[in-house]
């Protein structure tokens, strides 16, 4: 006999958010694709081509040879999301925000995030802290701005943008959505032996924006029946008598009549042997050659939607925002070398000691600001004082990786 409390599976799958339906609630199991209409075919055809560009960009940021499979995309409400992924993820949040707008989110477990870090940090048994999110993060946004890239180039969604890339180590429930229906794509992902997976999360209007502009985005049928379908059946066999027409079994019985002289001077003219077609004036306007086949179709006026020039740069509001930091000072150091003692030696140190550094001669020297390294130079004498020569900026990615 039940005690009234709760079980630990049971407080998981509430806190998830997901149907109970296996662990003794009444509720059921929701299908997670039966009410999702999401055109997946384009974006998988898609995601299929810009894996190898993944896999690419994990090979340059680790050193490490990547598998990159082919991923596989289906149309998921959020409980379907939270069955496949684990308890704790690491979830990386870049939202569209220009040309598309609505969730996109990357998830991984925290043993891939943690093999990521390891490689590109050198480190082994890396904690999932600020740093190694900030790792994680900068890899979502290598592979985000070639995706973005490639849709842009599609001439349908200029200027493709996304918020910044922001990785957070949480449960699965604790994952924000705006919406309630996705497109979610599995890359199955594997490196020295370990195999992983990477969840690509897509809300439904933006998985079927970017199918749209891929070429496809045909919504799914409602249960009526199209132009060409109605056409077909038409076209066959339908009943015309005098001055009416009996659509009985194309049209679900609907009975329709034309009386010559109520169409406000319609002319109607049937070929004796010509029942396929029908041809149609009004008040002397010159009928279409050949006439119009079964029912007329509207041709909707399809008009190129102009965009703005995108103009680079820093808008005037940002100019004025940084321009309130400009005075403050920062810390500019030049680090010739560094080496590592025992206590034992520092303590023998003296006047005269010669401490040996990691640095050779001639080798360029570390530039660091807040004593984080943004670049490297050469030493110089500018009078009789020591400079340094900048001869190198260093990328975001290295930035990331030296932060310690």
């Amino acid at each position: 006999m039940s005690d009234g409390a709760i079980s630990q599976d049971e407080i998981d799958a509430l806190l998830a958010g997901v149907d109970m339906g296996g662990l003794g609630s009444t509720g059921s199991v929701s299908s997670s694709s039966s009410s999702v209409n999401v055109d997946t075919a384009p974006l998988a055809d898609f995601l299929a081509e810009t894996a190898e560009t993944l896999k690419s960009s994990l090979d340059t940021m680790t050193g490490s040879a990547f598998e990159v499979g082919k991923p596989t995309v289906e149309a998921v409400d959020r409980d379907g999301i939270l069955r496949k992924v684990p308890e704790m993820v690491v979830s990386v949040m870049n939202d569209f925000t220009t040309a598309l707008n609505g969730d996109h989110v990357f998830i991984l477990a925290p043993e891939f995030a943690s093999k990521l870090t390891a490689l590109i940090n050198k480190e082994e048994n890396p904690e999932l802290d600020d740093m190694a999110l900030s790792v994680v993060s900068e890899v979502v946004s290598q592979h985000t701005g070639t995706e973005n890239t490639k849709l842009s180039q599609t001439g349908k969604l200029n200027g493709l943008s996304s918020k910044p890339a922001e990785a957070t180590h949480v449960p699965k429930a604790m994952v924000h959505f705006q919406s309630s229906k996705f497109a979610l794509a599995t890359y199955p992902v594997s490196v020295d032996g370990a195999a992983f997976s990477l969840w690509e999360v897509f809300a439904a209007d933006v998985a079927n924006g970017i199918s749209k502009a891929l070429g496809g985005g045909q919504e799914a049928s409602t249960g009526g029946l199209s132009a060409e379908e109605m056409q077909s059946m038409i076209g066959g066999a339908p009943n015309m008598g005098g001055a009416g027409m009996n659509m009985g079994g194309a049209m679900g019985g609907m009975n329709m009549g034309m009386n010559a002289g109520a169409m406000g001077g319609m002319n109607m003219g049937m070929a004796a042997g010509a029942m396929g077609g029908m041809n149609m004036g009004m008040g002397g306007m010159a009928a279409p050659q050949g006439g119009f086949n079964g029912m007329p179709q509207n041709i909707p006026n399809v008009q190129p939607l102009s965009f703005p020039n995108l103009q680079s740069g820093i808008g005037s509001t940002e100019q004025q925002n940084i321009g309130l930091i400009m005075d403050v000072y920062m810390e500019i150091t030049v680090e010739l070398g560094r080496t590592k003692k025992l206590i034992k030696d520092i303590l023998g140190m003296g006047e005269g000691t010669i401490i040996e550094l990691d640095k050779l001669a001639g080798e360029p020297v570390d530039i660091l600001v807040n004593h984080k390294q943004i670049a490297r130079g050469e030493v110089v004498v500018i009078d009789e004082n020591f400079g340094v020569r900048v001869t190198e900026i260093l990328s975001p990615m290295e930035r990331v990786t030296d932060l310690h």
